[in-house]
């Protein structure tokens, strides 16, 4: 840990290194928060199969986790910005906007082809390569952001688990659908940080009916049980993420990432209504570890990965919209 002259000589590299580092997946143990250079091998990639590795990108990597009482912005000087992600959203004090309406929200998504998917110790993430995009609703005109990865987000329980709360009342999960806009930018590590330059979509998720969709994820999750496990899954299609058309309404405002380097200028588009899994399903994911295999763990941590969320930020004086009344 970086302490007192140190933290103020480290800031400036370290947060070049943590947006640098934002997309790449963990290989680090929870227990530093120091940097270190690491060796690997890459991720193989095959065409028409499924393949499983062990994700070792080979960077140096400024480490963080979720247990109580660590602050990010010790490291991460972007994480104490006054428009922080995830929030509360009040419905009643949402502002319903009728110009969202003007021009309707369009995600256009295509299936990807061999999608990999990773266990990084802090999340499951689905990295997309197929051209899905999305434009209108309350996105600039002529802009397109191009989806490049989902994220989850859920509670070692049912009653917690989501970033943000709907009148402080928390979900199991919460999913993001991470795009930047390729409009402006040549990448996704451009657009970070930048005025218009990111957006993510969330969903709620409640426990309940089986998601045939995400049945291709949760089916091998059992293969990722360690941090740096990877998956290469045939294929994947975006589009069951989204709720039913007729069940697209919407809560928008400006906020941050809700992981380092908590880099602020994200366009948040919420959906009204959740997705639907099975508590089979659910329990897949809390089932995988936060360690890779063999790794020493500090006393209290059991290792599971589960939790992952960050709390709700002060609204500060934003304005939540809403597309609906």
């Amino acid at each position: 840990m970086f302490y007192g002259w140190e933290v103020s000589k480290q800031r400036g590299r370290l947060e070049n290194l943590a947006r640098k580092n934002y997309f790449l997946a963990s290989v680090q143990d929870r227990t530093q928060v120091v940097l270190k250079a690491i060796k690997g091998n890459p991720v193989a990639m095959a065409d028409n199969v499924i393949e499983e590795t062990d994700n070792y990108p080979g960077k140096d990597e400024l480490d963080w986790g979720y247990e109580e009482g660590v602050e990010w912005g010790l490291l991460f000087p972007e994480a104490n910005g006054e428009y922080q992600s995830p929030i509360n959203l009040n419905s009643r004090e949402a502002r319903y906007d009728p110009r969202l309406l003007e021009v309707g929200l369009n995600p256009n998504y295509v299936v990807c082809r061999d999608c990999e998917v990773i266990n990084d110790g802090h999340t499951v993430r689905i990295m997309l390569k197929s051209k899905s995009v999305v434009t209108g609703g309350p996105l600039p005109s002529d802009h397109e952001y191009e989806l490049s990865e989902v994220r989850f987000h859920w509670g070692k329980e049912n009653q917690r688990g989501s970033e943000h709360t709907v009148n402080f009342k928390a979900f199991p999960m919460e999913l993001h659908l991470i795009h930047w806009n390729s409009t402006l930018f040549n990448s996704v590590e451009e657009a970070m940080g930048k005025n218009k330059g990111i957006l993510i979509i969330a969903l709620f998720v409640q426990v309940g009916k089986e998601h045939l969709g995400l049945k291709a994820i949760t089916d091998v999750l059992q293969d990722l049980q360690y941090k740096g496990k990877t998956k290469i899954i045939p294929c994947f299609n975006p589009n069951t993420l989204l709720p039913d058309p007729l069940l697209r309404d919407y809560w928008v405002y400006e906020g941050s990432l809700t992981t380092p380097p908590c880099s602020e200028n994200v366009i948040w588009i919420l959906y009204r209504y959740p997705l639907t899994i099975s508590q089979m399903q659910i329990e897949e994911f809390r089932r995988l570890r936060s360690h890779i295999k063999g790794a020493e763990l500090l006393e209290g941590n059991d290792g599971m990965l589960g939790d992952n969320f960050r709390p709700t930020q002060p609204l500060s004086d934003r304005v939540v919209r809403a597309a609906f009344q």
